[in-house]
């Protein structure tokens, strides 16, 4: 029986898959690579499978046993393998009771092995790289299944699987390649030239995104765990002494002690960095608050009322053109909970809404898919 940590968020799932990569028991990686119609997933998603163990989510769990079966002969293979379900018919042996998600999704099973290395890197180096994989190639050279990766800082493409550079089509395809890593959005693109087909998955790699929770007090282990659910690296930061910040906030991806003057310093502070002050300390908040706007972080979220946040306006007199917009206080949104747990709730949902781009409502409301789709 397949034992499965389904629920992983991503950042826990990078480090198990770094873990395992180099060793000497074989495992296997399935993403989904194409999506036509619904689906639990969109492509991106990923899963890890490990002797009788299986890390991560493709699906809510209705393709598990097939997938799981599959990639015991990639392993054993060491081949890469596409498998396409149809989740729209009844008669389907796989869902037998027709509870599919009326989509036709594709999955790519490979071997975690030497030609999945620079994925591994760009998880640890915190880079973004782009993942090509051709799922078909009409008249072409190329079998489903062949390797290229793309470097947005270069510019660059390097064919894996003994592939040439030449047998990847032309500019085409690197600019579009460019454009999704530039997005973050994983996409399927077809070049057609000279009576050619390429059909290529673009997988995007990209930097977990970084939360630094200020503070020290017991509310903010919610907030720890809210965030890291949520997909974010955790850092929490104390300002007191006396403190075992490691042993208190043991889910804390990193955790340390410094001055609110110091702040910047002590932390790389990037378009990437989301911040969430509760200090329960006026000064303290009024420093650190100073410190993030300086910044390039563009989420600073600050607990406490209404008028704490207007008083501690008052005390930094912002110079003109300061983006006070990238400070969100009260933090959270509103969903009526007032518990630790239920802040933290609120916390991390107005954490994904800013980080996505997305102004929050309820999805009864929305037109069109869930997901969005990406531009054919």
């Amino acid at each position: 029986m397949q034992r499965t940590n389904w629920s992983a968020p991503e950042p826990v799932f990078r480090r198990r898959l770094r873990d395992r990569f180099g060793t000497d028991d074989a495992a296997a990686v399935a993403t989904v690579v194409d999506v036509r119609g619904s689906a639990y997933r969109r492509p991106g998603a990923k899963m890890l499978f490990e002797g009788t163990a299986a890390t991560g989510s493709i699906t809510a769990g209705c393709l598990e046993t097939d997938l799981a079966d599959a990639s015991r002969r990639v392993r054993e293979s060491g081949e890469p393998e596409l498998r396409s379900y149809d989740l729209t018919s009844d008669e389907s042996e796989t869902w037998g009771l027709g509870v599919g998600c009326e989509g036709v999704v594709t999955v790519l099973l490979e071997p975690l092995s030497e030609r999945y290395r620079p994925v591994v890197e760009a998880f640890g180096d915190r880079r973004h790289l782009g993942v090509l994989t051709v799922l078909a190639d009409e008249t072409g050279p190329l079998e489903p299944g062949s390797r290229a990766y793309y470097r947005p800082e270069t510019g660059t493409l390097e064919p894996r699987d003994g592939s040439t550079r030449d047998a990847w089509g032309g500019q085409t395809l690197l600019e579009r390649a460019d454009e999704l890593v530039a997005r973050g959005r994983p996409a399927v693109t077809t070049q057609t030239s000279d009576g050619r087909s390429l059909r290529v998955f673009v997988d995007v790699v990209e930097p977990v995104p970084e939360l630094v929770v200020f503070g020290s007090g017991h509310d903010v282990g919610p907030v720890v765990h809210a965030g890291t659910d949520a997909g974010f690296r955790v850092t929490v930061v104390g300002f007191r002494g006396g403190v075992d910040m490691a042993a208190r906030f043991v889910d804390a991806d990193r955790t340390l002690t410094t001055a609110p003057a110091r702040i910047d310093e002590r932390l790389d502070l990037t378009e990437r960095t989301y911040a969430v002050v509760m200090t329960h300390n006026f000064v303290d908040d009024c420093l650190t608050v100073e410190r993030l706007l300086a910044s390039p972080a563009p989420y600073i979220g600050l607990l406490g009322p209404t008028d704490r946040y207007e008083k501690l306006v008052a005390e930094l007199d912002p110079s003109p053109g300061t983006d006070l917009e990238r400070v969100y206080a009260p933090v959270g949104l509103d969903l009526g909970g007032g518990s630790p747990h239920q802040i933290a709730q609120s916390i991390a949902a107005e954490l994904l809404a800013v980080r996505n781009g997305k102004t929050p409502t309820h999805l009864r409301t929305a037109d069109g898919p869930i997901h969005e789709r990406p531009d054919p």
